[in-house]
């Protein structure tokens, strides 16, 4: 019951129009002059999922229609910070890294709902953000991951995210999101960001996150075993 008041909360809130409005995946993305418009809110805190659990329900989706994807000056896209504002595991804490998502030998794919579930969720959720494309080519995305203390199956944790710019039509996904959340979390369980900084600013932009901490990537961000094995999907 909880989660359909959630649910149905954040699809009141979500865009109807206005600054942040774009076009689903059917359509070209929005100008480089409305760049402005994708930029961020003042940071807010991030609610709380209720983290792992022995099985998971499919959660329901915002109403069809009612979100809407932001882009970005160089097109990447973002989401509607109304349906999807992020949530966090309540699982993961600055105490227990070690123990979660630092823990050798992987944590992530303890935790992952399975395909048949998300695979549901996510047919559902292009409905709200009236994603047309082919399916096998976007990604149902923790916005912010498990690897960085997301929430599992949290349905504010959950979006269809479209292709980015320079994606081949049936490729599958191309999704450069993936690489920055293994930055920070590389970061994170070397102790160079803080758990909860990271968390802020991949639910704020994650196009900006890593200048946002001033993590460095190269030589100096060598990805941490957990982190090779965590792409974020179904």
């Amino acid at each position: 019951m909880a989660a359909a008041v959630l649910l149905a909360a954040a699809a009141a809130g979500c865009s109807s129009g206005g600054d942040h409005v774009a076009e689903g995946a059917g359509s070209a993305p929005a100008a480089a002059g409305d760049a402005a418009a994708a930029a961020p809110p003042a940071a807010a805190a991030i609610a709380t999922g209720p983290g792992p659990q022995s099985s998971y329900d499919v959660q329901p989706q915002p109403a069809p229609g009612s979100c809407h994807y932001r882009y970005t000056a160089e097109k990447q896209p973002l989401p509607d910070l109304g349906c999807t504002p992020g949530a966090i595991s309540p699982a993961v804490t600055q105490d227990n890294l070690k123990d979660t998502i630092c823990k050798q030998g992987g944590y992530t794919s303890t935790i992952r709902p399975p395909s048949n579930i998300t695979g549901r969720e996510k047919a559902e959720n292009a409905k709200s953000y009236g994603y047309t494309g082919p399916m096998g080519d976007a990604e149902y995305d923790h916005l912010i991951s498990l690897q960085l203390g997301g929430d599992p199956n949290d349905p504010r944790n959950l979006w269809v995210q479209p292709p980015s710019p320079g994606h081949v039509p049936g490729r599958g996904p191309n999704n450069p999101k993936d690489a920055v959340e293994t930055h920070l979390h590389t970061a994170i369980c070397k102790g160079q960001v803080t758990l909860a900084a990271a968390q802020q600013a991949i639910a704020t932009d994650w196009t900006t996150a890593e200048a946002r901490l001033a993590v460095r990537t190269g030589s100096g961000a060598t990805p941490t075993p957990e982190a090779d094995a965590d792409a974020d999907g179904e």
